[in-house]
């Protein structure tokens, strides 16, 4: 009875840490574009980038001169899909507003789900998450196309964000390889961060929002998230991600002002729902593999 509880008490704290830390990631998404007017998304990106390597790399301590070759060029690989997905994210929630962003970047681990099960039931997936993106690009003459290719291109980049993981996850322990490309990021965004913060002299509120940005953005949803892991599954975890897009939609209304028409917001339900759908489908492809290699 009391390990019972005990799984309980785990897997509630597994649950509402996953929750906080997407709607940490959200909350700092919020936070980094109010600094937009001043230092633009390209300083924000480069003080999250610097911020979130200051907190990580004390923290998990990676044995940078232990790597080697064939564990190096992912990490590289992962540092580069770092910059690229930040970027081009934050330069869309410039154009096209936190909710749209975000949801449209939600087409990557999508498509990254939809692949990896490949059945008819991936389809109809693949089909309603293709109708909400329909419902959000649909041609009017406010259309920012721009935004939009800015967000899928962030969409891409978190594909490639969480292939590049599993090659990292599997030849090197822990979160020394995520650790590591955070620093080598923050490197490569050093240089343009000290340039556009010198030229722009950003006031103390700017600066704490970019700050707030790689602290709610970036460290405390990696902390989550490991904390999360440890205490529900895989799938469960990928499934409350799901929430994402909904949370950005809610706090780009409430904090900035953001508000969606009835078009746009059933295409957030749209995707939401494909993406909840896949995740449970390669969830269940998944078991059902793992038990016919058992049984063989």
């Amino acid at each position: 009875m009391t390990k019972l509880k005990h799984a309980a008490g785990d897997r509630a704290t597994g649950l509402v840490t996953a929750l906080g830390g997407a709607l940490s990631n959200q909350f700092g998404a919020a936070s980094g574009s109010l600094a937009f007017p001043v230092i633009g998304p390209l300083g924000v990106v480069a003080v999250r980038q610097i911020v979130a390597a200051v907190i990580l790399l004390p923290l998990v301590r990676p044995r940078v001169l232990d790597l080697t070759r064939a564990q190096w060029w992912p990490v590289l690989l992962l540092a580069l899909v770092f910059g690229t997905m930040n970027l081009t994210l934050y330069l869309a929630i410039d154009r096209i507003g936190l909710g749209l962003a975000v949801t449209l970047e939600f087409c990557g681990p999508l498509a990254v789900a939809l692949l990896t099960s490949r059945t008819r039931s991936s389809v109809i997936c693949a089909v309603i998450a293709g109708a909400g993106v329909t419902a959000i690009t649909r041609p009017q003459p406010t259309t920012d196309y721009a935004g939009i290719g800015l967000a899928l291109i962030a969409a891409c980049s978190w594909a490639a964000y969480i292939l590049l993981n599993r090659t990292i996850g599997s030849r090197i322990s822990g979160a020394q390889g995520t650790a590591t490309a955070t620093g080598v990021s923050a490197a490569l965004f050093l240089p343009v961060g000290v340039w556009i913060l010198l030229t722009s002299r950003p006031d103390a509120f700017t600066l704490l929002c970019a700050i707030g940005a790689g602290v709610l953005a970036s460290a405390v949803p990696f902390l989550a998230d490991l904390v999360a892991l440890r205490r529900i599954p895989t799938n469960v975890f990928g499934i409350l991600m799901s929430i994402n897009p909904v949370l950005a939609a809610l706090i780009g209304a409430v904090l900035l002002d953001e508000h969606l028409g009835t078009v746009e917001s059933i295409g957030i339900v749209l995707i939401v729902t494909a993406n909840t759908a896949a995740l449970r489908l390669s969830a269940r492809t998944t078991r059902s593999a793992t038990a016919g290699a058992a049984e063989g």
